[in-house]
């Protein structure tokens, strides 16, 4: 296990690289409009999936 911790310290240290400012504004603008795309479709199904379902059961009840 320590020896775990001691190469993902080093790993982080040595390997890896944050991105430059403009590289994250970028990045964030695109899971921002990609969640809201999500968002919407997931609306979408969940609508649809609604108004069946109460279709069904009018249909059965009345």
């Amino acid at each position: 296990m320590l020896t775990y911790i001691k190469e993902s310290y080093d790993e982080l240290k040595h390997q890896v690289s944050l991105p430059t400012r403009s590289e994250a504004s970028n990045l964030m603008v695109i899971v921002a409009v990609f969640s809201i795309l999500f968002a919407l479709a997931t609306w979408a199904v969940d609508s649809l999936f609604s108004e069946v379902i109460q279709v069904y059961f009018n249909a059965l009840i009345g």
